[in-house]
C-alpha cells in the first residue's frame, strides 16, 4: 500500500461515497450504484481505483462479485494519518512554546 495512491483514491468525493458503503456492509455493483448518480459501469471503473489502492476486496458469489472494505489497509491509513497528526500538534505546540518565549 503507498499512501500516495490511497490519498489520491481518496480524493473524490464519489470514491469515499462507495468507499463508505462498503465499509457499511459487502454489496454488489447494482447494491452500490443504487440511489447514485452515477452509472454502474462508473461505479465499477471507481471499484477499480479502490481497489488499486488496497481499500476494497472482492470476492466472487456465484456469478456477482461483492466489495467489501479492507480492513486492515483502513487500521494502517487510520495509524498513517494519525502519525501526521501527531507531528502536526507537536510542531503547533513547538511555535506556540516558542512565541511565548519571544513574546
Amino acid at each position: 500500500m503507498t499512501y500516495q495512491n490511497v490519498l489520491a483514491a481518496l480524493s473524490d468525493p464519489m470514491r469515499r461515497t462507495i468507499l463508505e458503503r462498503v465499509v457499511e456492509t459487502p454489496r454488489s455493483v447494482g447494491e452500490i450504484a443504487q440511489g447514485l448518480p452515477i452509472s454502474r459501469p462508473a461505479v465499477s471503473q471507481h471499484l477499480k481505483v479502490l481497489k488499486d489502492a488496497e481499500l476494497v476486496r472482492e470476492e466472487r458469489a456465484g456469478t456477482r462479485r461483492i466489495y467489501r472494505a479492507d480492513g486492515a489497509a483502513l487500521g494502517e491509513l487510520r495509524a498513517y494519518i494519525d502519525e501526521m497528526w501527531q507531528a502536526a500538534l507537536g510542531s503547533f505546540s513547538e511555535a506556540a512554546t516558542k512565541g511565548a518565549q519571544d513574546g
